[in-house]
């Protein structure tokens, strides 16, 4: 009896804190309210759409390339958008094959130039005279694969992923891996433990980096350069959590989500509490921190997506196929990086 005591009392004392715990799980309507519906904002004589990011005035860029080859072709475009006037514009043609966007400090945009006869590298255009420069062409002297998408940490650190989807050009790297861009230029190799590297986002404190791994149609890589490079199987859907250093040098933590054979993560953005809101090609799944899906919405095309600015603070923008698309969240979007 007194074991039994002794365990109830405990119970009981651990009560409020699993109570607490329970009642701080987001459900569906925290994220998104019941009436709000997917709209589209924008469609173009486009071939294929990626890369949303929006401005600190406002306006949305995103990415067209051509996702197959054939005639007519053309080097990608980065088109802007006002989602307040529907009115939009190139903003460069061509691109580099622009894939991944992303506003610094400055409010300067940095660019993921893929393969398929693009740039290879990253580049950062100086908003206020529209020049570009390249931030990172190479690692040991060799081109990247196919840079995708990018994340900037709040010391400018710029984290990106090299996966190789599309392009005739020959691999040069020995795998596909994260790279880190130091405010010095010097690039370091971070992970080379995801098969095919795809989206990445930092949670909120910036503690965690996370990565998608969307190994569609797969290809297991292996050895060379890439330390710790584990074989991976072909067909797989994953999104990766890895701690971050106080040097930006990342350690895995966990494998957070497994789609397994049955989805392709894409673009990742996250809201100001930590979810995840993550492309899978016809919807968005969103997941707590902790790695539990919280609700899906269904879009009619999903590769990449972002949380607006200012106004649209609570407006996740989706883009996909010849589309762009709007949905209003409860939630805000995590403070970018240019905002103080």
């Amino acid at each position: 009896m007194n074991r039994n005591r002794i365990f109830f009392s405990a119970l009981l004392l651990l009560l409020p804190g699993l109570q607490k715990a329970l009642a701080q799980q987001p459900s569906a309507s925290d994220i998104i309210a019941p009436n709000a519906t997917v709209k589209e904002i924008f469609t173009a004589g486009v071939d294929f759409l990626e890369g949303a990011a929006m401005s600190p005035d406002g306006l949305l860029y995103f990415s067209d390339f051509p996702n197959s080859g054939g005639a007519p072709f053309f080097a990608g475009i980065i088109w802007t958008l006002n989602p307040a006037t529907k009115e939009y514009k190139i903003f460069r043609s061509p691109s580099g094959m622009s894939n991944g966007l992303k506003f610094d400090a400055n409010g300067d945009l940095l660019a993921c130039e893929g393969a398929n006869y693009g740039g290879r590298g990253i580049t950062r255009t100086t908003m206020k005279t529209g020049r570009s420069a390249p931030v990172a062409s190479l690692y040991r002297g060799r081109r990247f694969n196919s840079p995708n998408d990018l994340t900037i940490d709040r010391q400018g650190r710029i984290y990106f992923t090299d996966p190789r989807y599309l392009g005739p050009e020959t691999m040069e790297q020995n795998g596909m891996g994260v790279y880190r861009v130091d405010t010095t230029g010097e690039v370091h190799l971070v992970a080379a433990n995801v098969a095919k590297p795809n989206g990445i986002v930092f949670s909120p404190d910036q503690k965690i980096l996370y990565v998608a791994d969307c190994d569609w149609p797969g290809s297991g890589n292996s050895g060379g350069d890439f330390e710790e490079t584990t074989v991976r199987p072909t067909m797989e859907g994953a999104v990766y959590a890895f701690d971050v250093r106080q040097d930006g040098s990342l350690k895995l933590r966990s494998k957070l989500i497994d789609f397994g054979s049955a989805a392709g993560p894409d673009g990742m953005t996250v809201d100001a509490d930590g979810n995840l809101y993550i492309a899978l090609g016809n919807r968005v799944a969103v997941y707590s921190p902790q790695g539990k899906l919280i609700t899906e919405i269904k879009s009619p095309r999903a590769t990449n997506l972002c949380f607006g600015t200012g106004a649209f603070r609570k407006t996740l923008f989706i883009v996909g196929g010849k589309s762009v698309y709007m949905i209003e969240t409860k939630q805000e979007g995590a403070q970018p990086a240019w905002k103080k």
